[in-house]
């Protein structure tokens, strides 16, 4: 009997040896370097958390800031093309999520892994981020792409040395190879979408600006060629947000009794009376071009908050940069087809020849029409996207340009702005340009309203199964 016991007794003793042991051996698998996320593995790709995704992200918002010619349209689209890529580089490794490949716009098939081999998913993405923004960032300045080109070669080597993990060699060659195939047949894909290098092009000077009462002309900046006046004409990625058509401004009038001139006096009276924190909040969200990285930029950044501040999973942070990113591609090609079917004055113009001829906005109007706001379409259509994404009652801090000097034109400060959910991120982006001077209430509420819709557009796309 006490043989047995003592039996006994050693066999449990083993037992629990054994299974610390599995347990050390799985802590191992989760180090830092690995990235392993052991709370999820329905998805392969869920292994990992959204760090390398984040880390591609910022560096194409830095890419934007220095590059030249990315006005906000040429941008919006790289986010579009950046978002996609990412995750159509890991979508084989979402089990429950589909590739958008026969759902956008002419884009028929994309490449697919090799049935039954492994994939390290961290260095697909890598490798495919690295292919798309080497090409997207290519600018015609030889020593601007050269240092563009170098900004990408060293984040790719440091992911690849991070997240390689215990990939034997032909896992990490696979997953490189396809991470470059997607990329290179997205690239090849946006050629023909009316926007491929539209960089060289943004100021077009065979371009006839229209002349009638109540046309855009230029404003205090001088600029006589609107920017990018074809912008409209591009393919959308949803093909829904093609056949959205632009809703009518208010109609001209030289009644001051009317509502077209209550609309303009609305933004002058309000110009004069700006308290400190409206003009912060014209300021936070001008994201000019060069200074920044441009609307859809903070917008593409805004995923990238959420990222961090849910600490998600891999999956979870690129569909909200794929969403994001082609949602602001496409309110842009939405807003400027407005824009350009309008032609609408901006405040400058108007409140000058029928009220204040002395008059100068907080913040300078940019070179083109007015109606609708870009600021406010691409922030409804993100607002609609992430919301889908990380839910309705989501709540962040905006950091997006803590840290910057005061505003050398007007002195202000860049104060972080707190937000209960994206809707109200969406607002208060809009009502900046109202605050600036650059808009009329009509052009927020309109491009609210527009971009709403062509987020609802990207969500009804199929990226769940």
């Amino acid at each position: 009997m006490m043989k047995k016991k003592l039996l006994n007794y050693r066999l449990s003793v083993l037992k629990q040896l054994f299974v610390l042991s599995l347990f050390s051996i799985f802590l191992a698998g989760c180090s830092k370097n690995s990235d392993v996320n052991p709370s999820n593995t329905t998805n392969p790709a869920d292994a990992f958390t959204y760090e390398i995704a984040s880390n591609w992200a910022e560096l194409q918002l830095t890419l934007t800031k220095g590059t030249n010619g990315y006005t906000p349209p040429v941008a919006a689209r790289a986010y579009g093309l950046g978002g996609l890529t990412m995750y159509e580089s890991i979508v084989p490794g979402l089990l429950d999520h589909n590739s958008l490949a026969g759902q956008l716009s002419n884009l028929s098939k994309l490449p697919v892994i090799e049935s039954g081999k492994s994939y390290n998913w961290a260095l697909a993405l890598n490798a495919g981020q690295a292919t798309i923004l080497k090409a997207l960032y290519a600018e015609s300045s030889l020593a601007q792409a050269s240092n563009n080109q170098k900004k990408i070669d060293s984040l790719e080597t440091a992911m690849t040395a991070s997240f390689k993990g215990n990939s034997n060699t032909d896992e990490i060659e696979r997953s490189v190879i396809f991470g470059k195939n997607i990329a290179n047949a997205i690239f090849e894909w946006s050629k023909t979408d009316g926007g491929h290098e539209g960089y060289k092009r943004n100021f077009p000077s065979d371009y006839k600006v229209p002349i009638f009462p109540g046309a855009w002309q230029a404003t205090e900046n001088g600029q006589k060629i609107p920017m990018q006046p074809t912008w409209g004409n591009n393919r959308t990625f949803a093909p829904t947000n093609a056949t959205l058509i632009p809703p009518a401004p208010i109609a001209f009038s030289t009644n001051i009794a009317s509502q077209y001139f209550a609309q303009y006096l609305e933004v002058y009276t309000k110009n004069k009376s700006l308290t400190s924190e409206e003009k912060e909040i014209a300021v936070w969200w001008a994201d000019n071009p060069v200074e920044t990285f441009t609307p859809p930029g903070h917008s593409y950044n805004l995923a990238n908050i959420a990222a961090k501040t849910s600490k998600t999973t891999l999956g979870k942070a690129v569909e909200g940069f794929a969403r994001t990113g082609i949602a602001v591609a496409d309110a842009f090609i939405l807003c400027w087809k407005c824009k350009f079917l309008f032609n609408n004055e901006r405040p400058y113009t108007m409140v000058r020849r029928s009220i204040d001829p002395t008059w100068t906005p907080f913040w300078p109007a940019p070179p083109f029409p007015g109606y609708s706001s870009g600021h406010a379409t691409q922030s409804g259509a993100a607002a609609e996207v992430l919301t889908y994404v990380y839910g309705n009652n989501f709540k962040f801090v905006d950091n997006s340009h803590v840290g910057r000097v005061n505003d050398a034109a007007t002195g202000t400060p860049f104060k972080a702005r707190s937000f209960n959910n994206f809707y109200e991120f969406a607002d208060e982006s809009a009502m900046s340009r109202f605050y600036g001077g650059i808009h009329t209430r009509q052009d927020n509420e309109v491009g609210l309203k527009e971009g709403k819709k062509v987020g609802r557009n990207v969500n009804n796309l199929a990226f769940l199964k």
